[in-house]
């Protein structure tokens, strides 16, 4: 089994996560004639609950301020608490003084979930927290609470990217983070195959993860993580637009060293068709629709029939870790051209040998959630890209026979494209994203009728593009922020946008020869 451990730092990355906990849960078949195609054992661990049953909760770790969790309780039906808080006897013979945060009431949907009644509809207004459309219990030792600062405070925000490292610092020198909360998770496994990281990257999380990164990488070494990294894309104030891209700033030059791959994700999308519906103010919105992206885009790494094939195929040699993470979502108008691309895969018109083959598969993909790398070029390279196409006519039994592989290694399609990148995988797949009572019900305009799931499409793709994006980030950040931390920033992007460059253009100078 190769298992992979999730970490969720904050609100809009435990936004984000719990709706791709609630997708997890609905792949659960629960006749003895049905197999799921997902391995749970890859995500979730089995345990016992407090009455002795057994028990299948996340792999994850759920970090998040002090009021941050909603009405979510860390001790739920299935683990209740042992002891009763307070001191142990004998130890103190004085009065006790109790005092206990105020309870947060659960919204109508939490409280006919728990009581097996008819759900009702949420919305926008309904959700205030991200515990409020979440479907899943988790083990006690999966809730974190940071009680040193509270959510929304005006008084200490947690804004500062400083501020979210010296957090880390100082509750890793008091409890050692790693052997208190991450230890138990990663003992459990059989064989841990990487580590799935949510973060904010415009906030102090930026400063919290690139610390805690640092000690994974001490503790396991080559593991992939695959990091996460969730920036706000709304309008503020100049002086903390200044903040945040700083901090944006940070964050890349110091989690893409350290990650397999980094994913940087604005919300709301950089650019998004006519067909998405968004509330621009609710993160339930905005979350649900970049989870559609990712939960399929890290698909591959939890179905039955991709085991073996490590579809975790990027390489922590590779220099260039940075993504852009695009997509696009088959409706009643893209039916056609949904149509022509599977005809193409079935007959291996894809990638028969030409660079312009996957630029164009990736002009098709209408939803770009990466700010890095929404640059265009003349001429694009591709370092590396990752494919996931869902699509429920891949299941169709005429054209099953005729299908591309399940999974390509990185050997073949090189040799299709007549050029060496780092890895080009592609995966394909009939199960499609399904559309949840916890989803946004309105998100996506002309669904095809009738249909529960969504068709998509989505890939990573490290390109030239983000080099470019890299060198005007270094420009504009040069212009916002102190002497004293000038150089290392500038420098740091410096090198991260040289990686996206002079090696490619070596190889096209002699492929144009």
């Amino acid at each position: 089994m190769h298992e992979i451990i999730t970490l969720q730092l904050g609100q809009r990355s435990n936004y984000l996560a719990t709706h791709f906990w609630n997708v997890q849960e609905s792949y659960f078949t629960y006749s003895e004639n049905e197999v799921s195609p997902i391995d749970h054992d890859i995500s979730f661990r089995p345990g016992i609950g407090a009455d002795g049953s057994e028990t299948f909760t996340p792999r994850t770790i759920i970090y998040d301020l002090k009021g941050g969790f909603g009405s979510l309780r860390q001790y739920n039906s299935l683990y209740e608490a042992e002891t009763e808080v307070g001191m142990p006897r004998g130890l103190w013979d004085g009065n006790e003084v109790i005092q206990r945060q105020t309870v947060i009431p659960a919204n109508e949907y939490q409280k006919s979930l728990e009581l097996g009644l008819p759900l009702p509809k949420l919305t926008s207004e309904s959700v205030r927290y991200w515990s409020d459309f979440n479907r899943l219990f988790y083990h006690p030792k999966s809730i974190v609470q940071l009680n040193e600062y509270d959510l929304n405070s005006q008084l200490l925000p947690f804004e500062d990217w400083s501020v979210g490292e010296s957090l880390f610092n100082s509750l890793d020198r008091e409890h050692d983070l790693l052997d208190r909360d991450f230890r138990t998770f990663a003992e459990e496994c059989d064989q841990l195959r990487g580590i799935q990281l949510f973060t904010g990257a415009d906030d102090a999380w930026g400063g919290f993860a690139a610390r805690y990164i640092d000690r994974l990488r001490d503790e396991f070494g080559k593991k992939s993580i695959w990091t996460f990294a969730s920036e706000s894309g709304g309008k503020l104030d100049r002086g903390k637009q200044y903040l945040r891209a700083k901090n944006s700033a940070k964050t890349l030059c110091e989690l893409s060293s350290q990650s397999t791959a980094y994913i940087p994700i604005s919300k709301p999308p950089v650019k998004h068709p006519h067909y998405v519906n968004l509330n621009m103010p609710s993160e339930w919105h905005l979350s649900a629709l970049t989870s559609v992206a990712v939960e399929s885009v890290t698909l591959p790494a939890r179905l039955r029939w991709h085991e073996g094939l490590e579809p975790w195929l990027l390489d922590n040699a590779s220099p260039q870790r940075i993504f852009t993470l695009r997509a696009t979502i088959r409706t009643e108008d893209s039916e056609h051209s949904f149509a022509s691309r599977l005809n193409d895969l079935t007959e291996n018109k894809v990638g028969e040998g030409r660079h312009d083959d996957i630029e164009n598969s990736e002009r098709q993909l209408d939803l770009n959630f990466s700010s890095i790398g929404s640059t265009t070029p003349e001429k694009t390279h591709f370092f590396s890209r990752v494919q996931v196409d869902r699509d429920s006519r891949y299941g169709d039994s005429e054209r099953k026979q005729k299908t591309v592989g399940q999974g390509l290694t990185a050997q073949r399609l090189s040799s299709w494209t007549g050029y060496n990148p780092s890895v080009l995988s592609y995966f394909q797949t009939p199960l499609e994203f399904p559309i949840l009572d916890s989803f946004p019900p309105d998100l996506i305009r002309r669904q095809p009728p009738g249909r529960s799931t969504l068709g998509v499409h989505v890939a990573l793709s490290a390109t030239s593009g983000i080099g470019k994006d890299l060198k005007n980030l270094q420009q504009v950040v040069g212009r916002r922020i102190a002497v004293e931390e000038r150089e290392d920033l500038i420098n740091g992007l410096n090198e991260l946008s040289e990686a996206y460059q002079a090696r490619w253009e070596n190889d096209s100078d002699s492929g144009d020869d």
